[in-house]
């Protein structure tokens, strides 16, 4: 496949002629009645939405949906603002020409991920606990699934390899927290790779990033608790103590902070407590800064609009233009 439009820099009225994932068919119907669709289309850069098909045009997006591929020719144009795609010509091709893998957000090579992480596993002194981990990270399969992965179908780390960068992550922050906390090493870097296992189970990305019908009805918490059980109770011997073997079920019940969050359990041990705020300091920073990469959310000097993704705060871009002049205020 060639090198794909690179999605964030396109200028306003460039000429936009290539493959494109169908990411959402949005159909929204007006005050008067008439309805018009808003195709979100997406490559392995970024995404970006048509202009409305209104009905005179809905002959051309007929049969449509979210995972089919595209050839498009268009221009990029705006609304309100922010970028659109001016669609002259749209046609479906069929998914098995395509490399639909190659079309989705990637981290890029993994290697350098697997290396770090096996590394600080390779550290872990206490045998139980090792052995534990090893249970998955050292099965051929297991980490061919999780190398690709993404971390999240929408958000942070929603890329192929997302949830292998996210792990790196939140093991090297929790490993910092731990030494500057007290925390038992061990435990934090068992449970850090352990965390998030059950997106493997719970995420698919076969074409597009969506929920396995075990991940909507479960969530990765319950399925991450059920693989790691599941997979201990599998051998003749228990290979970590039973508190071991509790813990670790802890953290991964635990690793959300509260139940609104998605975690069944708050965490109870300060190990627990290192994993959340790790995990938490991984996602959101990953959030902020690709908000901050996105050039649709500075429609006008170096704030952003109100980010629905990030609690409505407006983010400031230092370096792109003084910030707005007002009236004063307190």
């Amino acid at each position: 496949m060639a090198t794909p439009t690179h999605i964030p820099n396109l200028p306003i009225g460039a000429r936009v002629e290539d493959t494109f994932l169908v990411l959402d068919v949005r159909v929204r119907t007006m005050d008067s009645g008439d309805v018009f669709s808003i195709l979100l289309l997406g490559n392995s850069t970024g995404r970006i939405p048509t202009e409305p098909f209104w009905p005179a045009r809905h002959d051309e997006i007929a049969g449509l949906h979210k995972g089919h591929v595209v050839q498009v020719i268009g221009e990029v144009g705006t609304f309100r603002e922010r970028r659109q795609l001016k669609v002259a010509s749209l046609r479906q091709l069929p998914t098995e020409s395509v490399n639909l893998l190659a079309l989705l957000p990637s981290v890029g090579a993994v290697e350098r991920y697997w290396e770090v992480l096996d590394g600080w596993r390779r550290e872990v002194t206490r045998e139980g606990l090792r052995a534990a981990v090893d249970l998955f990270f050292e099965d051929e399969e297991f980490r061919r699934h999780y190398e690709q992965c993404p971390g999240a179908v929408y958000g942070h780390h929603a890329a192929i390899g997302g949830l292998l960068k996210h792990t790196t992550e939140v093991a090297a922050i929790a490993r910092t927290i731990a030494r500057a906390s007290g925390a038992d090493l061990d435990l934090v870097v068992a449970g850090a790779l352990l965390h998030d296992i059950g997106k493997i189970e719970s995420y698919r990305w076969d074409g597009l990033f969506d929920f396995t019908e075990p991940g909507r009805l479960l969530g990765h918490v319950v399925l991450g608790v059920m693989m790691l059980d599941r997979r201990l109770r599998e051998l003749p011997t228990m290979p970590c103590s039973d508190e071991e073997h509790r813990m670790l079920l802890h953290f991964i019940l635990s690793h959300h902070g509260k139940l609104e969050w998605g975690s069944p359990v708050p965490p109870m041990t300060l190990e627990a407590e290192v994993l959340h705020w790790a995990d938490n300091a991984s996602a959101k920073t990953a959030s902020v800064a690709e908000a901050l990469r996105d050039d649709d959310n500075f429609p006008d000097g170096p704030f952003s609009a109100a980010l629905r993704g990030l609690d409505w705060r407006r983010l400031f871009r230092a370096g792109d233009a003084s910030p707005p002049t007002g009236n004063g205020g307190s």
